[in-house]
């Protein structure tokens, strides 16, 4: 099956798209405007009674100003949304278990992960032992920068910054200070970028899945041998993996490593032998950087009063220390009590029905047509499956602190909320707003997606033809196999933005989209294997959206949010170039407005303009995509 290649206008997909019930109709076959409604645009004629320019007043009037005048004036004239319909709520999902168990922090492995090879130690439990200590010496207070960073890792200092950013993006608590890491954090990062990313597992119906998806290529493995999309639906015998086995998978390796990972925050006792290693209660809590204890995680109790060791521990009395090999015998029974429950929920979900509340379902199949949206008890919601429709989300709806769209396709999701954790997977001929991100963003294994977000940083992974409107804090990252990727300034605004923006910190002040680094275009943790050579070749960067085709994104009124708030206007300062550039068109669709305002025409003559401009308005929806739009609206 081939991919449909339509490319989207940046400024003017899905801008007006009403949000559908989720169990709206997928299929919106285009055929031609609703009989029922008028495109009466202009009351108006110009003096040109030959009506010759009329083709290019409407290229230049449609092309541009869609978003802002025509298609708004279009709205005006048909009938107000309808409310989303109703339906009775979903049952509530069974309740878990009383035993609390330990699940690995998924923020790590999933936005934690650099691809550059100096981090990637052959011997790393002996190297990062003799590199913390080399670097307590030349801290304060066991923190260092990223010139110390830098030396002791020979890496570059613009690299060395991205490695303390990172790390501050994962973390469960606020960093003290954005220009300098703990130690103990540092090497417990460093120490995960051996982690490599679960395999795609085989699908149960692997010969359907080969019916549907390209079969591999010559360069089996390679990401560039598959579009992103066919990577991910999986070419012959690939199929994305559940959350489930992704937690599986990121406990079997703590499992594996936790002797390492202890010894690498343990600390001998002054006057016994080296093998006689213990554990401060402080040097403990560095473990939450990897696991939390509960559901809850960093939003309920640290990691020591989670413990045994030390739960009852005096606040004003220093805990004692405790041997490093009860620590790592403790961890380890957690662990495999973990894996044991994840097992059985996953026999049972197997043997049973699938509830659409279920937390972990796995990502869309090729051949499923359902929408999923879910929340998972650990801060996770997921918005999976939407295809041809809109969608809306605000914070009220949003009961985590994190939010994943999963294969969403020729849509228009919108995310009005503060988050800490944003990702997008998967999806295709889609806009996506994502209102403010307070830790990171990740896009991956999309295709001609537009993608507006405010956050504090975004990390883009193997994405084609997709344009990113960006108020970033940091510098977007750009890693893995990219093709014809844009950016461009932040677009858009709703009322509660700047009040989002700040309850996570994202600061309107500092805008780094078109400062973009490119890394590797092999990323050293996934399982897939490359051809020889390919490990030394720089990703393709993305370059900036012209500002003549710079435009406003407008989120539709009735998507506004649910109170008025205080944010009139696009939060971020617009670069000289596209300010100058919004300027001249916002004049030239005044002086086309006068024009038709001003001529004095007859009645006979008006209403010929007017059978004029609905044909080429409609010729030009057709062909620049954007007919998708109304036929969203008159979804249901």
């Amino acid at each position: 099956m081939k991919v449909r290649t339509t490319s989207l206008d940046p400024s003017t997909t899905n801008n007006y798209s009403k949000p559908t019930n989720k169990n709206s109709p997928r299929n919106h076959t285009p055929h031609a405007v609703h009989p029922t409604r008028t495109l009466s645009l202009f009351p108006f004629s110009p003096t040109n009674t030959s009506f010759r320019s009329i083709p290019k007043i409407c290229n230049t009037l449609f092309s541009i100003h869609f978003s802002h005048v025509v298609f708004f004036s279009f709205l005006t004239m048909t009938e107000p949304p309808s409310p989303q319909s109703t339906e009775p709520p979903l049952p509530p999902p069974p309740s878990p278990p009383s035993t609390t168990v330990i699940h690995p922090r998924r923020e790590p492995f999933e936005h934690g992960l650099l691809p550059i090879p100096k981090l990637i130690f052959s011997d790393p439990t002996q190297t990062l032992i003799s590199f913390k200590h080399k670097l307590i010496e030349l801290s304060s207070n066991n923190r260092v920068d990223s010139v110390a960073v830098s030396e002791s890792l020979q890496i570059s200092v613009e690299q060395a910054k991205l490695v303390l950013d990172t790390i501050a993006s994962i973390l469960p608590y606020e960093s003290e200070s954005d220009d300098t890491v703990d130690v103990h954090d540092l090497v417990l990062f460093l120490y995960i970028q051996s982690y490599k990313r679960l395999l795609p597992r085989t699908h149960k119906d692997s010969a359907a899945v080969a019916d549907v998806w390209p079969s591999t290529s010559a360069f089996d493995g390679y990401l560039s041998a598959l579009s992103p999309l066919q990577l991910v639906r999986s070419n012959s015998k690939r199929f994305t993996p559940s959350q489930a086995d992704e937690e599986s998978h990121q406990l079997s390796y703590l499992q594996k490593h936790m002797a390492n990972i202890v010894s690498l925050l343990a600390e001998p006792v002054e006057g016994e032998s080296e093998e006689s290693l213990v554990l401060t209660m402080d040097r403990f809590e560095h473990l939450g950087l990897l696991i939390q204890y509960g559901d809850k995680g960093s939003e309920g109790n640290s990691l020591s009063q989670s413990s045994p060791f030390f739960a009852n521990s005096d606040p004003d009395m220093p805990a004692v220390p405790v041997p490093a090999s009860q620590v790592h015998d403790w961890l380890l029974e957690n662990i495999a009590s973990a894996l044991e429950y994840i097992a059985e929920r996953t026999s049972s979900k197997e043997n049973g029905p699938v509830s659409a509340s279920d937390q972990d379902v796995a990502m869309t199949d090729a051949s499923t047509v359902s929408v999923k949206v879910s929340t998972s008890a650990r801060g996770a919601s997921f918005i999976e499956g939407i295809s041809k429709s809109s969608y809306a989300k605000h914070a009220s709806d949003i009961k985590g602190s994190s939010v994943k769209v999963l294969n969403c396709h020729e849509s228009a999701i919108y995310i009005l909320a503060p988050l800490r954790y944003a990702t997008i997977y998967g999806c295709s001929d889609a806009t996506i707003f994502i209102g403010a991100v307070g830790k990171a963003v990740r896009v991956e294994h999309c295709e001609r997606v537009h993608v507006i977000v405010a956050a504090k940083r975004i990390c883009i992974a193997n994405c084609r033809e997709c344009v990113f409107f960006l108020g970033v804090n940091q510098q977007p990252l750009i890693v893995g196999d990219n093709h014809k990727l844009q950016v461009a300034p932040f677009n858009t605004f709703y009322s509660q933005l700047e009040e989002h923006m700040n309850e996570v910190g994202v600061l309107p002040t500092v805008n780094r989209w078109d400062e973009p680094i490119a890394l590797g275009i092999v990323d050293p943790h996934d399982s897939l294997s490359h051809p020889a050579g390919v490990s030394d070749v720089q990703t393709e960067s993305a370059t900036r959206v012209d500002p003549d085709q710079f435009t406003n994104f407008v989120i539709p009124n009735w998507l506004g949010g649910e109170s008025t708030g205080s944010t009139k206007d696009n939060p971020f300062t617009l670069p000289e170039a596209y300010m100058a550039s919004q300027q001249r068109n916002e004049k030239n669709l005044g002086e086309i407005r006068q024009l038709l305002r001003e001529a004095p025409l007859e009645e006979s003559r008006k209403r010929e303009l007017s059978s004029a401009l609905h044909v080429y308005f409609k010729d030009w929806l057709y062909a620049s995509g954007n007919i998708r739009q109304l036929y969203y609206l008159q979804g249901d």
